[in-house]
């Protein structure tokens, strides 16, 4: 498909005239269903041909044309006659034997020349200087061709081009090639008879063959026409650490002047901790790039250099020959404009197609002045960023404080945290809920300015029982990151949020569960509410149960400070024997946590041992618990009977009735 792309306009050429195979022609097709870029094309020229070709049939040629058109031939083009002769001259005529003839002239030109000076190829002197052979026979074989073209086809050189004056040579070197040219004027006056001005331009130039060479080597090798034609777009990046942002700038402006640049953009930027940023964008001779990043180095320290280079031959050329063609493409839309013959559509649909030519050559035409500015000078984008760029310009201290309340009466606290509201003290947030089982909660969220802030939280510590408190600090870094010892600390607003919750909800930080056992265990269960009272706490919850054998049981739930419990403890052991003692205790390591004030459970259990005999003993109570426990049993039996008749009644009466009815049936058929 790329020799379809690159010879698209032969093959639209061949498939406009029928020329195309059927391989080539599928080969076409299947390449315009790939590229659009080819397709597009090939609709334009199709178009285009139609409209040549609806506008030239309606325009008929001269009847007298065809006449002048055969005499001028028969004018140019001689009767052939037969004979050997004829031969000869038809095979002079013949292009092929023109080119090769020149080629001859010239090649045994060089050689006498070479006999004439007696000096070999090698040898220092004017022809070791001359440009290389191949690259001139080239170049001549190139002219004479085109002249014997021109000659052929019936054109005349109406001013030829005459050769430059060359720098005086020797006299024999004179005299031997101008017996050379005459040799050459000959036979080329033989091959071509109608070019006798091109023969005397060559002649010329063949007398001045010695010279040329001699001037060509006195100058400086060329590069290569491939090396030459290039079209190479050269860009670099460079990333530098440097001290002052401004006199970097100026140096860079420096620098550039001095290899023949200039600066084409520079752009700054002013960090929070007063460092500048910028970009500087240069453009410099593509030779003098190297030279100048080896200067920029030194003027701080080097992060990152990126050296790059765009090939745009092929691209530029490309876009080149196609603006040729798309201006030989607006003549021939001008030129049928100007004959305004043919349909008014026709006309506007050639209007139409002017304008999107000449759209493209516009399009075109920036492109090529666009490659030749980036050509013309190489682009350098040089990044700027002082040292210490990331430090901070200050740091912002935020505070944040969780503190959990316990108190008798939520409600009243939640008012009266409330009213701290100030114009330092912003209450954000206050909510107080209360669930379906009747407990209440509050929590309330505020922004207190710096300077009031520990007041305000000692405050609100004094309205109940401070379950958990705990202080964040974080220190923000602001316009930068890392430390800086000359960076400012400021504070900021401290966000304290609070949580109120009734003493009964506060989970217990130790657990304790004991027994006692005593004579009289309702008088130890008064006492015992007393000591708890006595000890800062209080009562939860208390039962009192006796069974038939005089066995008394009393549990009772206390709730004292942490710091009364031991008082508690030892004053357990006036009410009778304490057994069975178990405690649990839970450390949160991760709150502050009061543990003076803190609750301690105590879950008691007070017994007695009641009566040795049972008021129930004997025969009597023994024989009526065995007659009420044997119709139980009875009773039972019978129940788990009636149960069983119930679920296997209807099963029997169905299976009876089946076998019935199939004796039935059997003796009906007997």
């Amino acid at each position: 498909m790329t020799v379809v792309h690159d010879h698209l306009d032969n093959y639209l050429a061949a498939d406009l005239h029928g020329e195309l195979s059927g391989p080539e022609r599928d080969e076409l097709n299947a390449h315009l269903l790939e590229c659009a870029h080819c397709r597009r094309i090939h609709r334009e020229t199709r178009a285009m041909n139609k409209i040549l070709e609806e506008t030239l049939t309606q325009q008929k040629p001269d009847p007298a044309f065809e006449q002048r058109m055969v005499a001028g031939f028969h004018k140019r083009i001689p009767l052939r006659r037969g004979g050997f002769g004829n031969l000869i001259v038809d095979l002079i005529r013949s292009r092929a034997v023109q080119i090769t003839a020149v080629a001859a002239v010239l090649l045994g030109l060089a050689q006498i020349g070479r006999m004439i000076t007696r000096e070999s190829v090698t040898p220092a002197g004017v022809l070791s200087r001359a440009v290389p052979a191949e690259r001139r026979d080239q170049s001549v074989f190139a002219q004479a061709e085109d002249k014997i073209k021109m000659a052929s086809s019936g054109e005349t050189i109406a001013n030829p081009v005459q050769p430059a004056a060359p720098p005086p040579i020797q006299p024999e070197l004179q005299a031997g090639f101008g017996e050379q040219a005459a040799d050459s004027r000959t036979r080329l006056a033989k091959a071509a008879p109608n070019t006798i001005s091109e023969t005397q331009g060559l002649k010329a130039s063949a007398e001045n063959f010695g010279r040329a060479e001699e001037a060509q080597a006195q100058q400086p090798e060329t590069p290569a026409p491939e090396l030459a034609n290039r079209k190479l777009i050269r860009n670099a990046t460079v990333e530098l650490e440097i001290v002052s942002f401004d006199d970097a700038v100026q140096k860079i402006t420096a620098l550039t002047n001095e290899d023949r640049g200039y600066v084409a953009t520079t752009n700054s930027q002013k960090q929070a901790n007063g460092k500048l940023r910028g970009q500087v964008i240069v453009k410099v001779l593509p030779e003098n790039l190297d030279r100048l990043l080896q200067k920029l180095r030194g003027l701080g320290e080097l992060k990152n250099q990126t050296l790059g280079t765009e090939d745009v031959t092929k691209a530029y050329f490309d876009t080149d020959a196609r603006l040729k063609n798309a201006h030989v493409m607006e003549q021939r839309l001008i030129d049928m404009l100007n004959t305004k013959t043919g349909k008014v559509s026709d006309l506007l649909q050639v209007e139409k197609e002017l304008g999107r030519v000449r759209e493209e050559i516009e399009k075109m035409q920036g492109d090529l002045k666009y490659w030749d500015s980036q050509v013309q000078f190489a682009t350098v984008t040089i990044s700027l960023a002082e040292k210490d760029m990331e430090e901070p310009a200050a740091f912002l201290l935020k505070e944040r404080a969780q503190l959990a309340l316990y108190a008798p009466d939520v409600e009243k606290i939640y008012n009266q945290i409330k009213a701290l509201a100030s114009p330092k003290v912003q209450i954000t947030n206050a909510q107080l809920n209360r669930d379906y089982s009747g407990r209440v909660s509050a929590a309330i969220s505020m922004l207190i300015a710096p300077e009031e802030s520990d007041a305000v939280i000692g405050r609100v510590k004094g309205f109940g029982r401070v379950e958990n408190f705990q202080m964040q600090t974080q220190r923000i870094a602001q316009g930068g990151s890392g430390i800086s010892e000359n960076a400012k600390t400021k504070r900021d607003k401290v966000e304290l949020n609070i949580t109120v919750s009734r003493d009964e909800q506060e989970q217990a930080l130790q657990q304790t569960s004991l027994r006692i056992r005593t004579s009289s265990v309702d008088e130890k269960a008064k006492e015992l509410r007393a000591l708890a009272e006595k000890q800062g706490g209080r009562v939860r919850s208390s039962t009192f149960n006796r069974d038939p054998d005089g066995r008394e049981l009393a549990n009772v739930w206390l709730r004292v400070p942490m710091k009364n419990y031991a008082s508690l403890m030892q004053s357990l052991n006036s009410l009778g024997r304490v057994e069975n003692v178990s405690v649990q205790r839970q450390n949160r390591t991760d709150a502050q946590i009061d543990e003076a004030n803190a609750p301690a459970d105590v879950s008691i259990e007070v017994y007695s041992q009641g009566n040795i005999i049972a008021h129930e003993s004997g025969l009597l109570a023994t024989l009526r618990r065995t007659l009420a426990q044997s119709a139980g049993a009875i009773m039972w039996s019978l129940r788990m009977i009636g149960v069983a008749i119930a679920f296997l009644a209807p099963w029997v009466i169905a299976i009876v009735a089946i076998v019935w009815i199939a004796k039935r049936v059997i003796r009906a058929r007997r």
